[in-house]
């Protein structure tokens, strides 16, 4: 049991998918008893084992199709031949599993370290979210305690080195005018994300998108960014931005209005 649990541990700090099949009850004679468990991963490698053969083999095709569809799944298995759902199996009994996706965190990737980027890591970290930090001064980096993963990568390259999908944000808020130009056009380059904000004035947003309309970023890939970032609700203090910043995240990803609840 230690080791699945480590194994567990180990699969979402690598942010790697998997789902935990757990045998919930039994009737008659089966192969393993209520507890035992089997971790499944997308390419359908296991670790542990509900009873094997046949019938685990069963198991490790609806664990694959709940990680596919992100829920859960309760199901019953007969191990017996006088049922119509039986597969071949002649223990005598049935089994009950319950099969859960186990997926990583949505990941929030920050584009600098300063006052805005650490009171951000911390909410979106209280949130959920598995946080990864970049900034090329390593003193202020360190500042940067909430975020899981603090690096002094270059912007550009990590974002063009990386899969994203539509649970991803990313977050451009670092010193330098510049360094937020060029991290914007490579995830817009690169694509996938389901939320891109960068902070600084409307002036400042012009400027970038321009340069980077000059450089052959079209306006309909700029029309995904949120510039300037954040929700309008007067935010003046680095963790008043934070809050405008992550409402808006949250509000992107969930595919929600932003209207007040009591609408």
């Amino acid at each position: 049991m230690s080791q699945l649990l480590e194994e567990l541990l180990d699969a979402r700090r690598a942010a790697r998918p998997c789902a935990l099949a757990t045998v919930a009850a039994t009737s008659g004679s089966v192969p393993r008893h209520p507890g035992a468990k089997m971790i499944v991963y997308e390419d359908g490698s296991i670790s542990g084992t509900v009873g094997g053969g046949k019938f685990e083999s069963l198991v490790i095709a609806e664990a694959i199709d709940c990680l596919a569809r992100k829920e859960p799944l309760l199901k019953t298995w007969p191990l017996r031949e006088d049922r119509p759902d039986s597969f071949g199996a002649i223990c005598g009994g049935e089994v009950t599993v319950f099969i859960e996706p186990q997926l990583p965190a949505c990941r929030l990737l920050i584009v600098g370290g300063g006052h805005c980027a650490q009171a951000i890591a911390k909410l979106a970290a209280e949130c959920g979210f598995h946080v990864t930090a970049l900034e090329d001064r390593e003193n202020i980096l360190e500042q940067c305690a909430a975020a899981h993963r603090r690096l002094t990568d270059p912007a550009p390259a990590y974002i063009a080195a990386h899969d994203w999908d539509k649970t991803d944000a990313l977050v451009i808020v670092s010193r330098h005018y510049d360094i937020d130009r060029e991290a914007l056009a490579a995830a817009l380059r690169r694509g996938g994300l389901g939320y891109i904000g960068m902070i600084g004035s409307r002036r400042k947003v012009r400027q970038v998108y321009d340069q980077l309309k000059t450089a052959g970023i079209t306006h309909d890939q700029l029309a995904t960014v949120h510039a300037p970032i954040g929700l309008d609700i007067g935010a003046d203090s680095p963790a008043e931005i934070a809050v405008s910043v992550l409402a808006e995240i949250l509000m992107t990803l969930r595919g929600k209005s932003g209207r007040p609840a009591k609408e």
